[in-house]
């Protein structure tokens, strides 16, 4: 069992004793590096007229007294077990600290009741208790992948290449600690979608309108969307 499925045990009173809001849309989206996920995430808000939360949920965390330094070198990285010790409830790894107020964050955004996407972070986990969650999951060829992260960084292939591997890496291992299922693994994911197919804009919208055929089959009107 992942940790965040023992958290959401213990949230699981409240979550039944809470009227969540029924026409509520929450949209997860993972990502390989360079697939362009972060982009396709902010287009598809933009298409369905909803918040997006990314860096925002760093600046969240910020706002509650951490450093921005510490919160963006601990932000969806895997624990130190070396120098990680954990007693009960409490544990001394920095990135543990981190994972925790993150999650927690994530569930007061949802608590709002508006709809909203969200990128990373083990947000299709964490919020597994809301009626509807659509989680999705962003791969794309290698050639596409080298050429976002070359142009956005200014690397050059070799190194273009070692950043996404270690990217990668730390995301599937920050990810694995605390879920119940493998990173990128389609059998956790409503979709799994191939950026490189129909590009950053033309993904977006054809996850919009899966969003929106959902909403249709579940009876959610459109103009619900980021209302209470």
């Amino acid at each position: 069992m992942g940790r965040i499925q023992k958290m959401n045990e213990k949230y699981a009173g409240d979550a039944e004793n809470k009227q969540m809001n029924e026409n509520q849309i929450i949209v997860t989206v993972g990502r390989e590096h360079g697939s362009g996920g972060h982009f396709i995430a902010q287009n598809l808000a933009k298409e369905l007229g909803i918040k997006l939360y990314d860096k925002e949920i760093v600046e969240g965390i910020v706002a509650q007294g951490f450093s921005k330094e510490f919160v963006e070198e601990m932000d969806e990285k895997p624990i130190n077990y070396f120098l990680s010790r954990r007693i009960g409830e409490f544990s001394n790894s920095p990135e543990e600290i981190v994972a925790e107020k993150v999650f927690e964050y994530i569930r007061e955004i949802a608590k709002k009741g508006e709809s909203f996407v969200i990128v990373g972070r083990c947000a299709e986990s964490v919020l597994r208790l809301y009626p509807h969650v659509i989680s999705i999951f962003v791969t794309g060829d290698k050639k596409d992948k080298l050429k976002r992260i070359e142009d956005i960084y200014h690397l050059d292939a070799m190194a273009a290449q070692d950043r996404i591997r270690r990217v990668d890496s730390k995301r599937k291992q920050y990810h694995n600690h605390y879920a119940d299922f493998k990173w990128g693994d389609s059998r956790g994911y409503d979709l799994l979608i191939n950026s490189s197919r129909l590009g950053i804009d033309g993904t977006a919208k054809c996850l919009a309108g899966y969003v929106k055929s959902y909403m249709q089959v579940k009876g959610i009107e459109p103009q619900t969307l980021g209302k209470e």
